[in-house]
C-alpha cells in the first residue's frame, strides 16, 4: 500500500511543473538561439525537429502559477504567448500567413498553467488587462511580419521591465515599424495603435518617449496597412 501511494504522488509530484522550474528560462533562450534570426522564425526546421518546442509548450501547459509574483506573471504569460504561436504555425507548417490558420487567436483554446485559454484571452486577461502596460505589445508576437519583431531570448521576471523597455526602444526606432515622412509632415505607424487606442493614450507623446529622433507634434499620424505575411526566416 505504501508503494503504491509513494508512486501516486511521485507521478502527481511531476505531472504540474512547479513555478521555480530553473531550467525553464534557459531551454526557451536555447530554442530561441537555434530557431529565429533577425526576429524571424525558421518555422521548417521547428517542423522537422518537433520534441524541443513540444517539451516548453509542455512545462506552459503545467505550470504551477500559484507561487508566482507579478512580474514572474508577466514574463511567464508572454514567453507562453510567443511558443504557442509559435507552435500553432510549426503544426499547420507550411502557410503563408497566421491567418490561414482558422480560429488560430480567437477560436482554438490552448493549456497554459492549468488553463484553457485562446490566444486573445491569453493577451487580454492574463497580460494586457491586468498591468496596464502598452509595451506589451511589443514583446509579444502573433507570427506577421506586421508585428514586432521576436526577441532571441526568454522573458524574465528580474529583467522584465529592461528587457520591455529595450523591445518598445527598438520597435519604436525601427524605420518599417514606424514610417517617419518628413516631406509630407506626417508619420505612418503600425495598425496596433489603431487597434489598441486605450493603451497608447495619444500616440505622438509616446512614441516621442522612446524615440532617438523625435517626432514633431503638428506631424499626423496615419495608419499603414498591418502585413499578416508570416515572419518565416
Amino acid at each position: 500500500m505504501m508503494k503504491i501511494l509513494f508512486a501516486y504522488l511521485l507521478q502527481f509530484s511531476v505531472s504540474v511543473v512547479g513555478f521555480a522550474n530553473t531550467t525553464f528560462t534557459k531551454d526557451i533562450n536555447d530554442f530561441l538561439g537555434n530557431y529565429t534570426s533577425g526576429g524571424m522564425v525558421d518555422y521548417e526546421k521547428i517542423k522537422n525537429n518537433p520534441q524541443d518546442l513540444a517539451e516548453l509548450i509542455q512545462v506552459v501547459a503545467t505550470t504551477d502559477l500559484n507561487s508566482a509574483s507579478k512580474d514572474e506573471l508577466k514574463a511567464f504569460y508572454i514567453n507562453a504567448y510567443n511558443l504557442i504561436v509559435i507552435k500553432a504555425i510549426a503544426s499547420k507548417y507550411p502557410v503563408k500567413s497566421p491567418m490561414d490558420i482558422p480560429g488560430l487567436f480567437d477560436k482554438v483554446k490552448y493549456q497554459v498553467a492549468g488553463e484553457k485559454l485562446t490566444l486573445n484571452e491569453l493577451e487580454k486577461k492574463k497580460l494586457l488587462e491586468p498591468y496596464q502596460d502598452a509595451r506589451i505589445h511589443f514583446a509579444v508576437v502573433c507570427a506577421a511580419k506586421g508585428c514586432p519583431k521576436i526577441a532571441p531570448f526568454a522573458y524574465e521576471a528580474g529583467k522584465i521591465e529592461q528587457q520591455l523597455e529595450e523591445r518598445t526602444k527598438l520597435a519604436i526606432n525601427d524605420p518599417y515599424f514606424i514610417r517617419v515622412k518628413q516631406g509630407q509632415k506626417k508619420v505612418e505607424v503600425s495598425q496596433i495603435f489603431e487597434w489598441y487606442k486605450g493603451d497608447f493614450k495619444s500616440i505622438l507623446p509616446y512614441l516621442n518617449k522612446y524615440r532617438k529622433e523625435k517626432i514633431p507634434a503638428s506631424y499626423a499620424v496615419t495608419y499603414y496597412p498591418y502585413d499578416w505575411a508570416l515572419n518565416d526566416i
